[in-house]
């Protein structure tokens, strides 16, 4: 794998997940829809420490400066 996001990218992601997790301990969000946003959020996180989004393998995108 190689590395393919940068770091306002992780950035953005990491401040999303702990966006979704506040509204969520808050019960600003509650339910499926809930559950989904969480799933989101984890992906979001797993995908910013690993950096590597294999959505943006797929479609061809690279935020990552280093080559």
């Amino acid at each position: 794998m190689n590395k393919n996001m940068g770091a306002l990218d992780k950035s953005l992601r990491v401040l999303t997940a702990i966006i979704i997790a506040i509204l969520y301990f808050l019960n600003v969000i509650e339910g499926t829809i809930a559950y989904i946003l969480m799933v989101i959020a984890i992906i979001f996180l797993i995908t910013s420490f690993i950096n590597f989004c294999p959505i943006y393998s797929l479609i061809g995108i690279n935020t990552c400066r280093k080559k």
